[in-house]
């Protein structure tokens, strides 16, 4: 009797993990999108709605009630709805009473109302437990399965078991939850999805300063200065030669701007003689956006390598090796190969190549995907080590193709020096004060200082 009453037991379901009926009100493409993530992942789910008329839009697994009576039906009711048709759910404060209502709404801009709309909803019904999540996933990715980018989920309320309950929803999606904390921080999570690169602003702008400044910087040089004293029209270099000039001089100097504020900080870690005094904001800001910053020297680079594979397609470069093979024909006569243009030629192409292997491994490991594979050594390795390896392998390359122009008059127009005179400015300035703070005299202090070492201890925290 026993043994037989066992072997029902072991065989019957667990009731325990049977999932919880779960209620959405609003039948829009979100409210659809997650109810029909839910039915697939084991909840019943009850729409509550204005039309209780089944349509083909709703998920064939999910009923359709009237509000009162949907929220009868669960414990969890996800408000799928906008903050300014909130006003119906006043009459149903009775039912919802004891509740967990999720907020998922947004705003169409960043602080729209004095309080979040999860605050608003809290105080129109105040006997409901308020919930923020779900608001930075798209309905798009949970109806096409591409979660991958938007996993994670912002979760926060005022009461911790209700959002415990909403967080255990969240994993059974095969979603990630990153408690927030109280309903305060609603704010902040419904401006999330409104931020537009918000670490991308500074980068861009600079990068859009800097590019229009070498572009018509080169235009004065190479086609408004040749047409005026040379009589040449090279109107045709905007296409080409000026961006093919530009982009490797931005990614050079992006490039030296991605390891500048770490030069800065360690000049002024060494000038206080401690760790725990807070960087200006100004380098903070810098230092945040370092990542941003070298991946833009990044395209810059590899637009710098199709503009210059398409270089011998060019009617200018064709007429150019054509009038010199005819000019040695008139001549009778063949200029011999000069070995050191050929070795330098090889050599810059040479560096070029190997500092842009480097440049693509440094944006490969800045990768989420990547970098959460290798460990906190690894990834310094390749950021520090190897973007060091690799900005001195691009200023050589560089030095090595227009250094050629540093005691040339003819190179200064209007007595300005060239354009790949100007790149080297700030990479060179970054490698000489690297190579003086890795001395040991310097560098032991400094390492010190970063364990915790103060040189004054009234400085600590």
């Amino acid at each position: 009797m026993n043994k037989n009453s066992s072997n029902i037991m072991a065989l019957a379901p667990n009731t325990s993990n049977k999932r919880e009926t779960v209620c959405i009100f609003g039948t829009g493409d979100f409210g659809r999108a997650l109810g029909h993530k839910m039915i697939q992942s084991g909840y019943p789910v009850v729409y509550g709605s204005r039309s209780t008329q089944i349509s083909n839009l709703i998920p064939k697994d999910a009923e359709v009630l009237s509000h009162a009576e949907a929220a009868q039906k669960a414990a969890i009711i996800i408000i799928a709805i906008q903050r300014q048709h909130y006003n119906f759910l006043i009459p149903l404060a009775e039912v919802l009473h004891g509740k967990v209502l999720v907020d998922i709404s947004n705003n169409m801009k960043l602080n729209q109302y004095p309080e979040s709309n999860a605050e608003y909803l809290a105080q129109l019904l105040p006997g409901s437990k308020v919930v923020k999540a779900f608001n930075t996933v798209s309905a798009w990715a949970l109806q096409s399965g591409t979660l991958d980018a938007s996993r994670q989920v912002f979760v926060c309320g005022d009461d911790v078991e209700a959002k415990q309950m909403v967080m255990n929803i969240v994993r059974a999606l095969g979603l990630t939850p990153l408690d927030k904390g109280s309903l305060l921080a609603a704010q902040e999570i419904e401006n999330y999805p409104l931020q537009l690169f918000p670490m991308w602003k500074f980068p861009i702008f600079l990068s859009l300063g800097l590019t229009a400044f070498f572009f018509f910087y080169c235009l004065a040089l190479d086609v408004i200065y040749t047409y005026i004293y040379e009589n040449n029209n090279f109107s045709f270099f905007i296409a080409i030669t000026i961006p093919n000039r530009v982009c490797p001089v931005m990614a050079l100097i992006l490039l030296a701007l991605v390891y500048l504020p770490g030069i800065f900080a360690a000049i002024i870690q060494l000038y206080r003689g401690t760790k725990y005094r807070r960087f200006p904001d100004w380098l903070d800001k810098w230092m945040l956006c370092r990542k941003q910053l070298g991946l833009i020297a990044l395209a810059f680079a590899s637009l710098h390598a199709v503009f210059t594979l398409v270089t011998p397609m060019r009617a200018f470069v064709s007429w150019r090796t054509s009038k010199g093979i005819i000019s040695q024909a008139l001549n009778n006569k063949t200029e011999p190969l000069n070995n050191t243009n050929a070795w330098l030629s090889d050599s810059y192409l040479a560096l070029g190549i190997l500092g842009y292997f480097l440049f693509v491994l440094l944006g490969i490991t800045s990768l989420p995907s990547v970098s959460n594979n290798v460990n906190w050594r690894e990834f310094r390795f390749v950021q520090s080590k190897l973007g060091y390896l690799a900005l001195i392998l691009c200023t050589a390359h560089t030095l090595v193709y227009g250094g050629k122009w540093f005691l040339s008059p003819s190179a200064y127009k209007w007595y300005l020096p060239n354009i790949y005179i100007l790149s080297l400015i700030v990479p060179c300035a970054v490698l000489v004060v690297k190579f003086v703070l890795i001395f040991p005299c310097v560098d032991k202090p400094l390492t010190q200082i970063r364990q915790g070492w103060e040189r004054n201890p009234k400085y600590s925290k």
